[in-house]
């Protein structure tokens, strides 16, 4: 009896994720908001009716979509902001990771990058918690670094922020980059490390407001 349950568990779990990445496909050239259900379950192989052993509606979904396109970029920016090198080289890594997780998940990052100002309002709402654990992560590394000493926790909020912010832009960036145009992503990187940098000597310099 628990053999037969796991297989089944297992291929309740391949279908939801056929039909998360199915989702993920169609979403390449249109936006949630206009995408259908059956386009979905039809894309899987799967009755409409299957759609509700896993998902809610399309933007459960999205809200699914949302948890695997940054969930795996926590444990990652994370581990570089613990490190104790030198703001360029923790600089350099960060840039290095983005760059990495895009060219690894770019139809993840496309997803985010069109649905973060879009028109399904529990998708828009995920995607802010998300980034705004984000922002509670980058705080707390860089609240626990010495050049943080005496700043506020709202000046502290807004750093981090900013942070989110620029390795997303950064991250939609990449994403955009002409494929034709071999250089165009170390332009980017290039960028991003000298933004990056200009907002760490800013922060050396803060008096507060």
């Amino acid at each position: 009896m628990s053999h037969t349950l796991g297989v089944r568990q297992a291929q309740k779990l391949q279908t939801r994720q056929a039909l998360l990445d199915a989702g993920l496909r169609l979403l390449e050239n249109q936006s949630l908001s206009s995408l259908g259900l059956r386009e979905v379950t039809r894309a899987v192989g799967v009755a409409p009716a299957g759609f509700y052993r896993h998902f809610r509606d399309i933007a459960d979904l999205g809200v699914a979509l949302v948890g695997e396109s940054l969930g795996s970029l926590h444990a990652m920016i994370q581990a570089i902001l613990d490190e104790q090198d030198d703001a360029a080289e923790v600089i350099n890594r960060s840039v290095d990771v983005i760059a990495r997780h895009v060219r690894e998940h770019r139809a993840h990052i496309r997803f985010i990058a069109r649905e973060r100002h879009g028109g399904v309002k529990p998708v828009r709402e995920a995607i802010a918690a998300e980034l705004g654990q984000f922002a509670d992560e980058v705080g707390a590394a860089l609240g626990a670094q010495p050049l943080s000493e005496g700043w506020s926790a709202a000046d502290l909020r807004m750093l981090s922020e900013l942070y989110v912010d620029r390795m997303l832009m950064t991250a939609t960036a990449f994403m955009e980059a002409p494929a034709e145009d071999p250089e165009a992503e170390a332009r980017i990187a290039g960028t991003a490390r000298r933004q990056l940098y200009l907002m760490h000597l800013g922060r050396q310099h803060w008096l507060g407001g």
